[in-house]
């Protein structure tokens, strides 16, 4: 025992007051380890009861980050008493110093404050689709300081969150996990109204992407300069890559418009060529 109690007390590093040993090091060990475990119990119980009472994943995700951060701060608090460093006086003598650093980290501190407001109210969630600045983003993860997602074209894209808190952002997401889109399409004057209709609600449909059958809807909704312009409005939950889902409806449609001997338009312009008129006076000299 006293040869146990000898290493413990065994001097690593000494410097003025303070002085490390042994049973620091393990102490310090110990608050690092038991903080992982905790947060490791906390995220068990987070996600069982995500499976049994259908815990949002957004909703569940936000708490843990926020109970993370809390921990780690309160951890390393006891770290630094345990290593002899005061935190109190530590605060209040960095005071000028920390006002000095907050000046100069402005939009830091500020992406910090945004990463808690949007863990906390979770008006953004993870899986949720956003359009931000005109680019759509579907979001992975969300930090203290910024948040990251993947764009189309499956590109990692790292946002501060100080973008998404004091910009317009659009988000697909929000109420429910499928949005109306619409197609536009124009067909030849003369072509069948109620047959066009009927091919773009059904070219609509033959897509797997789109639900609710009975919400998908083709209109006439003007008569152009050289067309009789049309729209198939229709739900999906392929909000992210709606491109896509688009791209093989009008596809379905065109196809279709062929075997239907329906004619897409194009503009066309006359050019009529005016010849100056002849003098036949002057031809006569």
């Amino acid at each position: 025992m006293d040869t146990l109690r000898g290493f413990l007390e065994f001097e690593l590093i000494s410097a003025g007051e303070y002085t490390i040993r042994v049973y620091t090091i393990v102490i310090v060990l110990l608050i690092y380890l038991t903080t992982k475990l905790i947060l490791w119990v906390i995220k068990q119980a987070l996600f069982r009861k995500r499976r049994f009472k259908k815990l949002n994943k957004g909703s569940a995700y936000a708490l843990l980050q926020i109970i993370r951060y809390v921990l780690w701060i309160i951890a390393i608090g006891f770290i630094l008493e345990t290593v002899g460093v005061k935190v109190t006086v530590l605060i209040a003598g960095s005071a000028a110093l920390l006002v000095g650093i907050g000046l100069g980290l402005q939009q830091t501190f500020n992406d910090v404050i945004s990463g808690i407001i949007l863990l906390s109210e979770q008006s953004i969630k993870i899986d949720d689709v956003l359009e931000i600045d005109g680019d759509v983003v579907k979001i992975q993860s969300i930090g203290l300081r910024t948040s990251k997602g993947l764009n189309t074209s499956d590109i990692s894209i790292i946002i501060p969150n100080s973008l998404i808190t004091t910009n317009k952002v659009i988000n697909w997401s929000h109420q429910t996990r499928k949005t109306r889109f619409r197609i536009d399409v124009g067909v030849a004057y003369g072509s069948d109204v109620d047959l066009v209709i009927k091919i773009l609600e059904e070219s609509a449909f033959e897509h797997p992407d789109i639900s609710d059958r009975e919400l998908t809807e083709a209109r006439l909704v003007n008569f152009g300069n050289s067309s009789l312009d049309f729209q198939v409005l229709f739900f999906s939950k392929n909000i992210f890559r709606i491109n896509k889902v688009k791209s093989d409806i009008r596809r379905i449609i065109n196809k279709k418009f062929l075997q239907n001997k329906i004619a897409i338009p194009f503009p066309q312009m006359d050019v009529h060529v005016k010849s100056k008129p002849i003098d036949v006076a002057k031809e006569d000299r």
